[in-house]
């Protein structure tokens, strides 16, 4: 995997600074992107430090302006983007009763269309090397339902629907796509900051998980490496769980 580019988004902590972390020690070069660069630098930090190289970006991803500005820094350092990993979104506890249409829209900006104005973006990257991976982040809700993430819910698995449709599309080019739908992961800015909110206590959780324990950060990024690199080309479109058996398919 060396002198490959990877653009990681939401990679200020949790799942996203995990999966650049990874993808960094199997020797790709990662633009760690979030919200404001500043974010990124203790991920951008830890990955220098054991010998990897990375650099910090920031955008929001639903504005393309931002995309493509941040895009234009790391092909500056680094050169043309060929593995992408959609990370970046955002949640909602509402009640279905009470949902706005203006929380839905900006749920459905930033968690679908994001994911879809970031991956046109590294697009003539991949199509100029024949050669690209993306894997979208999505949730085990949008496999199961949760009480009170109706939008949440609705908006993964858009992003589950919108992988299997890019995969057939791009998969011509060279390009898989496959999402990840990651179940009970703590340690996350989302899990942490709503961790109040959750419908089922975390001791009930864990009867529902058959290897009994909580999913980490790393759980994710494992898979999600192993879906980037050069050995998983026949894999395309394909739902990945990483939910400990809490959901099967």
């Amino acid at each position: 995997m060396a002198n490959r580019i990877a653009l990681v988004t939401g990679a200020a902590a949790g799942i996203g600074a995990a999966c650049s972390k990874r993808l960094a020690r199997d020797g790709v070069a990662v633009g760690v992107l979030d919200l404001d660069a500043e974010r990124c630098a203790d991920t951008v930090a830890a990955i220098e430090a054991a010998g990897g190289e990375a650099i910090a970006l920031g955008a929001d991803i639903s504005n393309r302006a931002q995309v493509k500005a941040a895009l234009a820094k790391l092909r500056e350092r680094f050169g043309p983007v060929t593995i992408l990993v959609n990370n970046a979104g955002v949640t909602d506890f509402v009640p279905f009763e009470e949902i706005k249409e203006e929380r839905w829209e900006v749920v459905f900006k930033i968690n679908v269309l994001g994911q879809i104005i970031v991956a046109q973006e590294v697009l003539p990257d991949m199509k100029a090397k024949g050669w690209g991976r993306i894997v979208n982040i999505s949730s085990s809700s949008a496999q199961t339902g949760a009480v009170n993430m109706c939008t949440y819910s609705a908006s993964k698995g858009a992003v589950v629907t919108l992988t299997r449709s890019m995969a057939q599309e791009l998969g011509p080019l060279g390009i898989t796509v496959n999402n990840i739908p990651p179940g009970s992961v703590m340690g996350t800015i989302m899990s942490e900051a709503n961790r109040d909110r959750f419908q089922i206590p975390t001791e009930v959780l864990l009867q529902t998980i058959p290897v009994r324990r909580m999913g980490e950060p790393n759980d994710i990024a494992n898979a999600c490496a192993w879906l980037c690199h050069e050995d998983s080309g026949y894999v395309n479109g394909q739902t990945i769980g990483v939910n400990g058996g809490r959901v099967v398919s």
